[in-house]
């Protein structure tokens, strides 16, 4: 699985950038194959002044053979965000690929 890490209207961080990495591929090394590639885009609402769930992570994950999903977590953080975001699309592919498994 590819992981691609993009800093919309913030400064890159390799701190930053290594999280994403580590939670991606711990939240979602179950799914292994089955996903081509993560894509996280990071953003800042209120960029210089500071907000409450001002910072913004959306995940996009692009299962092989089927529509990409995406999933979005806001707070107060980058790094809590990007956690967030990350569960949210371990649940959102679980429920996608269990529903194949069913029908």
């Amino acid at each position: 699985m590819q992981i691609q890490v993009n800093f919309a209207n913030i400064p890159a961080s390799d701190a930053l950038d290594d999280h994403v990495r580590d939670r991606v591929t711990h939240d979602l090394k179950k799914f292994g194959e089955r996903l081509t590639r993560v894509e996280a885009h990071l953003h800042d609402e209120n960029e210089k002044k500071h907000g409450p769930a001002d910072k913004r992570c959306t995940l996009e994950a692009r299962p092989r053979g089927l529509d990409p999903i995406a999933v979005e977590d806001r707070s107060d953080d980058f790094f809590k965000a990007v956690t967030g975001a990350a569960r949210k699309l371990e649940h959102a592919l679980e429920s996608r690929f269990g529903k194949l498994e069913h029908t």
